[in-house]
């Protein structure tokens, strides 16, 4: 393999700035995650702790092997769009290694709302489930949920991805082997129930976690009958006469002790099936990348600058260097791992997709896992681009893409606008985890090409009246869809609905991707079948 070379200057005028600029949006990042983290307010979690609960994380801790790196999906989803609930909907989501096998782990938050269910709680959790299933990762649930926040019923109840995907999901998954286990650690109320009782083994803390289709409050409206919570749904209840449950805990370090040698006890893990290399940093300083990202979205970041401190030994064995250069593509290994890397350097011209195409074929006969890096605004437009059949070159790129069934990756890195940020595997095409920089923006188009865009729509029907505007006028019809535009690409705005599975750091790239390839060794292939090519 060659060696990407470096030509960024630490010390220079640009790269102080760019670093200075970055600097500020990670300081962003990691405030909202700590945001994140917290959790609901001091009072609740005074309150949870006063009833003798583990916080939702430390309960996480104590389920994970010592030492064992968590990959959390959706940390800043529902971020700004419910009064009261912090960024991640009230429910932590992630992968974790529990008596040396890796799991999914879901749990309630119930100091954010009590653990209810808002819309994007129910996507969080779909969310996780589907990444569980792809990877083949036994999940485990602890439960300490009120169930659905009713107000929220439209995103919650009718619709497929809400609240019912998650039983249909325990449902296929044990169906297919995927062990699906709950520990009850709180209420479990309601259709909420459903979710321990799906599970293939369930464990319950005594006198703190019940479940019932209906609470004493409800039973006693229905049919005036008077019961307690442990009599309705307690522990000993469902251990010994409903067998809904299946072991007591009496308190939640001991549940989580009983869910860790449930998991040790699953059989064999799956082995990995993929040749890992030793893993060699890059030659060049990954902490550099803040200073070489472009401060100004105008001007384009150097992706091969980028790749020299993603990869392996900044080794990276180039596919067609002097073809469609506007896209590079070539081989690479990230911590051991071979991985086909695609990665946007200017716009998408016809050469550009035919060799992504081609460069997609080669790595689904190989079975080698596909990284898109994205930084890019689209095709090319034109006379000349159209002539030469840049609509079908594009789809011979997005029917690879689409069709490839070996794992995908995408991150963005900059920007990923129009059918740029479809080729580039963009969330409708369902790569296996998509993640961006702080940096990165996704629209349909640029805010100045939007604006620019509607501006000539309206000059046109003002020139079909008989009118005129100032330039003054331009620009205040302008800013408001300029405005519109920038406060939608954002990469937090997308990791707050969930159409990215996070923002991270820059430095935790490697590591990031080092555990989704780790994930992906261990799943059997799949075999590519590939849409028919225009040509």
């Amino acid at each position: 393999m060659s060696i990407l070379n470096s030509r960024v200057s630490p010390r220079s005028d640009s790269f102080t700035l760019n670093q200075a600029a970055y600097a500020e949006r990670i300081a962003r990042l990691h405030a909202l995650r700590a945001a994140a983290r917290a959790g609901g307010s001091e009072k609740m979690r005074s309150k949870h702790l006063a009833r003798n609960k583990v916080l939702p994380r430390d309960r996480i801790e104590l389920l994970v092997d010592p030492g064992s790196p968590f990959l959390e999906l959706g940390e800043l989803i529902g971020d700004g769009h419910y009064d009261g609930v912090p960024p991640g909907a009230g429910i932590i989501t992630g992968v974790g290694l529990v008596s040396g096998r890796p799991c999914m782990i879901i749990a309630n938050d119930a100091t954010v709302k009590g653990g209810t269910y808002f819309g994007l709680t129910c996507k969080k959790h779909v969310r996780a489930q589907t990444f569980a299933w792809q990877h083949r990762l036994p999940c485990i649930t602890l439960v300490d949920s009120g169930g659905a926040f009713l107000p929220d019923m439209a995103n919650i109840f009718p619709d497929d991805g809400q609240f019912g995907s998650i039983f249909h999901n325990q449902i296929g998954m044990s169906g297919d082997g995927i062990p699906q286990i709950a520990v009850v650690m709180g209420p479990c109320t309601a259709g909420g129930a459903y979710i321990p009782a799906l599970c293939d083994e369930v464990v319950i803390v005594r006198g703190q976690g019940y479940m019932y289709l209906g609470g004493p409050e409800l039973t006693y409206a229905a049919t005036s009958e008077v019961v307690d919570n442990e009599t309705l749904g307690g522990a000993a209840m469902h251990c010994g006469k409903s067998g809904v449950t299946d072991h007591i805990a009496e308190d939640d370090r001991h549940a989580l002790l009983i869910a860790r040698n449930i998991v040790r006890e699953l059989g064999q893990a799956p082995a990995s099936r993929r040749r890992q290399e030793p893993a060699r940093p890059p030659r060049f300083d990954p902490a550099e990348i803040y200073g070489i990202v472009s401060r100004d979205p105008k001007f384009p970041t150097d992706t091969r600058e980028i790749l020299a401190r993603l990869v392996d030994d900044s080794e990276f064995q180039e596919f067609k260097p002097l073809y469609g250069e506007t896209l590079l593509t070539g081989f690479a290994r990230i911590h051991g791992y071979e991985i086909g890397i695609l990665a946007s350097n200017g716009v998408l011209f016809p050469e550009s997709a035919m060799k992504g195409t081609h460069f997609i074929n080669l790595c689904c006969q190989r079975d080698i896992p596909l990284l898109f890096v994205s930084d890019v605004t689209g095709f090319m437009v034109g006379k000349d681009v159209e002539q030469v059949g840049i609509a079908k070159h594009g789809a011979k790129m997005i029917t690879a893409m689409s069709s490839a069934r070996v794992p995908k990756y995408t991150l963005n890195i900059g920007a990923a606008y129009g059918a740029g940020y479809l080729a580039m595997c963009g969330r409708p095409f369902k790569p296996t985890a998509m993640f961006a920089w702080p940096n990165g923006r996704s629209a349909i188009m640029g805010p100045d090409q939007a604006a620019m865009v509607l501006a000539m729509v309206r000059e046109a029907n003002l020139k079909a009246a008989g009118k005129t505007w100032t330039a003054e006028e331009q620009e205040a019809f302008k800013a408001p869809t300029r405005k519109i535009y920038e406060d939608f690409q954002g990469a937090h705005n997308f990791a707050s609905h969930g159409w990215i599975d996070g923002v991270i750091d820059p430095l935790e790239t490697r590591a990031t991707l080092a555990l989704l390839l780790e994930l992906a060794a261990r799943v059997p292939a799949r075999e590519t079948h590939f849409g028919v090519f225009r040509f």
